[in-house]
């Protein structure tokens, strides 16, 4: 027995019974972005807010349908004494002067004839502002397509400063281990070993920083997907795409963004419904009219007189017309509020149309710079490969100083750098130049 509890406890804490590594999860951006709109709880704010408003719409529209209440009651009041009756040459009579149990069953139907453009105002104003809910799904889905796109792109750089600095490590550190050897055999001075070291351990300590960097990143990516934090995830590039803004064109973009913007959008829909408040308002003054009938099933009916002691079932149907002689002034006031809620939004409205303009032109503006150097990037990361080649010949030949070759060594780690950051650039200022666009 104490070798077989020896053997359970020995296999209860083996390394084989810790859990197992969590999957790599490969992300496209295609992945990346429906993954986000899963996981966005403001997206899911904005649909459950269009919901409402979609119930708000039907509700309104219900106004121009008739309305049907069903009520049944009962009520014991206070049992007078019976009044008798004598009439000559008759028999006395009793007459019952209450019945202390009443019952009464009712069911009314109104339907609205004219409301002075109170119900169609309703309808509108709702229909406008599930517009403008709708607006405010499509600019929040935007956002967060701009957003998860920012950080997807910030992985992906993070991690490729991450392996441009591994590599320029590894450069230095040949370079190192062959000045050391010549300062051994006496052909290096110290002071050309330490220059090597001191660039070593700064490109290390580069590397350090970008690795944080890149584990920020990753972070932020997680939580944007909704995926655990400490899930490994390996970002996989797109091909790059067409262009968004060739040149000449930004005037296009321009009316192409005043159309398309959502928060334009959602603002004009906003106006359209303080309108149609503000008319809905005005309506309250004038005449309406409904037509009204109902139906009375009660024991006794007191409609019928002298009511029979049995259930007895009468109706009635009219037609009701009423106006507000004097309001103290409510619906104006209403109407006048509204009314100067909506100019407050045209100008805002007007605001936002200028900022778009300024918007589209400078993320056109930005992208065709971000593209510009990238290209000049490009050729230098060329030219600093090339010249650390002719470096390393010349300094193995014994031509140049060992700081020379350090220099183009550096030189080839910051082109590299920037070509990083200038691609990153190109990709975000793109992105930039799509949600400017409201695409």
């Amino acid at each position: 027995m104490t070798t077989l509890a020896a053997v359970l406890l020995a296999a209860a804490v083996s390394p084989s019974s810790s859990p197992p590594e969590p999957e790599v999860v490969r992300l496209t951006l295609a992945d990346t972005l429906e993954r986000a709109r899963a996981a966005s709880a403001r997206l899911l704010e904005l649909n459950a807010l269009a919901t409402a408003a979609d119930a708000g719409v039907k509700g309104a529209k219900a106004g121009r349908l008739p309305q049907v209440d069903v009520s049944a009651a009962y009520q014991h009041s206070t049992n007078f004494p019976t009044l008798t009756l004598a009439q000559p040459g008759e028999a006395p009579r009793e007459v019952a002067l209450n019945y202390p149990d009443n019952y009464r069953g009712r069911a009314t139907l109104s339907l609205p004839l004219y409301t002075g453009g109170r119900v169609e105002g309703g309808i509108e104003a709702a229909q406008r502002s599930r517009e403008a809910a709708g607006s405010d799904l499509e600019g929040g889905i935007q956002d967060l397509v701009l957003e998860a796109t920012t950080a997807f792109w910030q992985l992906a750089t993070a991690r490729e400063n991450v392996r441009v600095l591994a590599e320029s490590v590894a450069s230095f550190e040949a370079h190192l281990k062959d000045a050391r050897a010549r300062q051994e055999l006496g052909m290096a001075a110290r002071n050309e070993v330490l220059a090597v070291q001191v660039e070593r351990d700064r490109a290390e300590l580069r590397r350090l920083t970008a690795a944080n960097g890149a584990a920020v990143a990753a972070a932020n990516l997680l939580r944007l997907v909704g995926l655990p934090p400490g899930t490994p995830v390996e970002i996989v590039e797109p091909s790059a795409g067409a262009a968004e803004a060739p040149p000449g064109e930004v005037e296009a973009l321009v009316a192409q963004a005043l159309t398309a913007r959502p928060e334009a959008a959602s603002l004009r829909s906003r106006i359209a419904s303080l309108d149609a408040r503000a008319r809905v308002a005005r309506a309250s003054s004038r005449p309406q009219a409904a037509v009204s009938a109902g139906y009375d099933y009660a024991w006794p009916n007191a409609t019928i007189v002298p009511p029979p002691k049995e259930w007895k079932g009468t109706w009635n149907a009219g037609v009701i017309l009423s106006i507000t002689a004097f309001d103290g002034g409510r619906s104006s006031a209403a109407s006048a509020e509204a009314a100067a809620q909506a100019e407050a939004l045209r100008h805002r409205l007007q605001d936002l149309e200028r900022h778009i303009r300024l918007d589209v032109t400078s993320r056109a503006l930005d992208l065709a710079t971000a593209r510009a150097a990238l290209e000049v990037a490009a050729r230098n990361v060329e030219a600093a490969h090339e010249n650390v080649r002719v470096a390393q010949d010349r300094y193995h030949e014994g031509v140049i100083p060992s700081s020379e070759l350090l220099d183009a060594e550096t030189a080839r780690l910051l082109a590299g750098l920037d070509h990083t950051a200038a691609a990153a650039d190109v990709r975000l200022a793109e992105a930039n130049l799509r949600r400017a666009l409201g695409r």
